[in-house]
């Protein structure tokens, strides 16, 4: 089974560079209303890499993910 941060991954063509994990995390510090800049500056990843993340998530639909 793949969750969707897997599937955003995938589609990005990251899914090589960036674990699923790391995917999950990007969300989980958007859910925690941290800003694109502050998600980039923590877990060290270009801020483009995120927004990227964060769109392919909403297009995705993202209450599909929320509990």
């Amino acid at each position: 089974m793949q969750t969707a941060s897997t599937n955003i991954c995938e589609r990005m063509g990251h899914s090589q560079e960036l674990s699923e994990f790391k995917c999950g995390t990007v969300i989980g510090c958007l859910l925690c209303n941290k800003s694109i800049r502050e998600i980039s500056l923590l877990l060290n990843i270009p801020w483009s890499t995120v927004s990227g993340i964060i769109t392919k998530w909403k297009q995705l639909g993202a209450t599909a993910t929320q509990p």
